[in-house]
């Protein structure tokens, strides 16, 4: 079995999600993991699969993008194996007016501080702009981040926030 990496994106419409597990259920591949989202009208799913070979599954996909509205791409990648252990999980708010390089500027800071985004999300409202990036920050870092943070927020004229996340209740 291969471990995939799949993308489907487009203009939205009912039933994608469901037309994309189905055509993978019936190939025998199993699905572990996944996000989608709609932005703008638009629809946009990356996931993570076990199934057969990466090109039987693109030509099983095909066909949903038969009429231009979709693209689907899968990618064979490399199992992670044993991870690394991660770092303190930290939530980065940020919200201001809108205006050019917001996320470039702040998750260069957290790079920089050796942080590690691992899901990132933005929205524009009018003229409100929200990042919302959760991240693993190396141990003991998050207070002086904070402070990096903030002076860049203050330069781009955002607000900013860095709380630990809470944990995930299942």
């Amino acid at each position: 079995m291969n471990e995939l990496a799949i993308t489907v994106i487009g203009r939205d419409r009912p039933g994608i999600v469901a037309d994309v597990a189905e055509v993978l259920a019936r190939l025998g591949a199993n699905l572990t993991d996944s996000t989608m989202t709609r932005l703008r009208g638009h629809f946009a799913m990356t996931l993570i699969c076990v199934g057969p070979a990466a090109a039987e599954v693109e030509a099983a996909l095909a066909p949903l993008a038969a009429d231009g509205q979709l693209l689907a791409t899968v990618r064979a990648v490399t199992p992670d194996g044993e991870l690394a252990p991660g770092g303190e999980p930290y939530v980065m708010a940020v919200h201001g007016a809108d205006r050019l390089g917001i996320v470039a500027a702040m998750t260069r800071v957290l790079a920089d501080a050796g942080g590690n985004v691992t899901d990132l999300s933005t929205r524009l409202t009018g003229t409100l702009y929200v990042v919302v990036a959760e991240v693993d920050l190396p141990p003991g870092t998050a207070d002086a981040l904070a402070g990096r943070l903030a002076e860049t927020a203050a330069e781009l004229g955002v607000g900013v926030s860095l709380r630990p996340a809470d944990p995930d209740l299942l």
